[in-house]
């Protein structure tokens, strides 16, 4: 696994910067003993996670009780979410990027994503960046919360 890109959303990539933890948070996908393809999901989300816990990052942090959603880490004013499943699951990931912004929680956050090439390795209708960059785009005026995306293959 290695870092594609990242895609500045709103200044997504100045606020991480700020906390001197853009580099740190970009260089966790540089991790080539990862190998990307079929079935490659749970060696991901267990180098990532290991990487946060490492940084007292607080892991499945949830917005609310009853509904049982979820993000993957928050720390501080900070929160990070992983998608390496379906396509359908990045808006709700935007979606609740967007609600703990606005609800104070947060001041920034990151989703790291595969790219295109790497979705279409691990499997059919995988979230990956080229998508989620161009509804960024097209919803900048709905999702205002300044977001670092990573995409990573």
């Amino acid at each position: 696994m290695k870092l594609a890109f990242p895609y500045d959303h709103r200044d997504g990539i100045a606020q991480w910067g700020e906390r001197d933890l853009y580099e740190w948070v970009t260089d966790i996908f540089e991790c080539p003993s990862v190998r990307i393809g079929p079935g490659c999901t749970n060696d991901v989300r267990n180098h990532v996670e290991k990487e946060f816990i490492r940084e007292g990052w607080a892991r499945d942090v949830k917005l609310d009780q009853d509904l049982k959603l979820n993000v993957f880490a928050q720390k501080d004013d900070l929160a990070f979410q992983l998608q390496t499943g379906n396509m359908s699951r990045a808006p709700y990931d935007l979606l609740k990027l967007q609600y703990l912004f606005q609800s104070g929680r947060i001041e920034a956050a990151a989703l790291a994503v595969p790219t295109k090439d790497a979705a279409r390795a691990i499997g059919e209708n995988i979230a990956n960046a080229d998508r989620i960059v161009r509804e960024l785009q097209l919803f900048d005026r709905v999702i205002t919360v300044p977001i670092l995306l990573i995409a990573f293959d």
